[in-house]
């Protein structure tokens, strides 16, 4: 039996590891995925269904994200431990601070996906990166196999603990819907949670001093920097601030329209919604810097300030990655590929 730890559940309703297992379990004719746990907080799941795509689903009455996701982190392991899981893929680093007690209570092979050095996020304060940052360390030092989203992440991994990682990223090509048609209708388009690392107020600076419209989704309402920025940057003519959408149909229509597509984010590995922007062939403006260099292969646009970004944006008509990103994502990016990945280090 495979466990999964660490995520809201599924059906996915959240992020990038929610959408990760939701592929994990699809129901396929192999024999080693027919018998999977995903835990799954009953906060965010007013109807609990007891399997989905053929996974039994056990729920914990713990939130997910935040401080609470140490203690539902650890009650999920606590609940491996005890129902002889054969092993445990856990996602993100909040709850490893129980592993050394795991280890004594199961013979379960532990898989860890570190995620994208959380502890380094501007979100959080001092306290919760040491804690993050120890999280981490225990992680590592305890898990059987490492899994790093990125070369950069591995790279990281094995500098920082001489340890090296399977690097496996995300797929995309769950993004691209049939009977798309591929325009360019004159706008930008951005896309990211509402984040300082994910440099929104630049990418809306430099918009502001060009003509380029750009509509720009995201969480604006869930934390007061968002709410500023919307407030500030709503008085521009050419700035969309749209509100986050979730159906993938309505994104694939803006992704596909979309004249180039602007990446911000300076932390985290590989980024969903980068790899699944690089199957619409549309060029590619990324802020510099490790992360975002492996998963384009450096084939992308790159800006490092404002004054960076306002000169691609006036050069974007003669900017033409956009095929380069389509053969990267097709060859790297695909959910067959990610699936297979994972299963067969967790059957090793």
């Amino acid at each position: 039996m495979i466990s999964i730890v660490g995520t809201v559940g599924v059906p996915a309703c959240y992020g990038g590891f929610e959408t990760l297992v939701e592929y994990l379990v699809e129901e396929t004719d192999s024999q080693i995925d027919k018998n999977i746990t995903v835990y799954c907080s009953s906060k965010s799941y007013p109807q609990k269904l007891a399997t989905y795509k053929g996974a039994k689903l056990v729920y914990m009455p713990i939130k997910a994200n935040g401080p609470q996701s140490v203690i539902y982190d650890i009650a999920s392991l606590i609940h491996c431990a005890f129902h002889r899981t054969d092993a445990v893929l856990i996602l993100g680093v909040s709850g490893c601070i129980f592993l050394p007690f795991f280890r004594l209570l199961s013979k379960a092979k532990v898989v860890t996906n570190i995620d994208g050095l959380e502890w380094r996020r501007d979100k959080w304060g001092k306290s919760a990166r040491r804690f993050l940052k120890f999280s981490e360390k225990v992680a590592v030092k305890y898990s059987d196999v490492i899994i790093s989203d990125n070369q950069a992440i591995a790279d990281y991994v094995e500098n920082e603990y001489g340890v090296q990682s399977s690097v496996i990223a995300y797929g995309g090509d769950h993004a691209v819907i049939e009977g798309l048609t591929f325009t360019d209708t004159n706008f930008a388009l951005a896309l990211c949670r509402i984040e300082p690392e994910n440099n929104i107020e630049m990418i809306l600076q430099a918009f502001s001093q060009t003509d380029k419209p750009l509509k720009f989704i995201g969480n604006w309402d869930g934390s007061e920097f968002g709410r500023a920025l919307k407030s500030q940057y709503s008085a521009f003519a050419n700035i969309d601030i749209i509100d986050p959408i979730y159906d993938i149909e309505k994104l694939a229509e803006l992704r596909s329209s979309c004249s180039f597509y602007v990446h911000g984010h300076s932390a985290g590995g590989t980024n969903p919604s980068l790899v699944e922007m690089m199957y619409f062939g549309k060029s590619i403006l990324c802020f510099d810097c490790n992360y975002n260099r492996a998963s384009t292969e450096e084939q992308a646009a790159f800006f490092t300030d404002t004054a960076a970004l306002v000169a691609l944006i006036k050069a974007a008509d003669s900017l033409s990655n956009g095929q380069q990103m389509v053969e990267i994502a097709q060859r790297r990016y695909t959910w067959a590929i990610v699936r297979q990945k994972y299963f067969e280090l967790m059957a090793k």
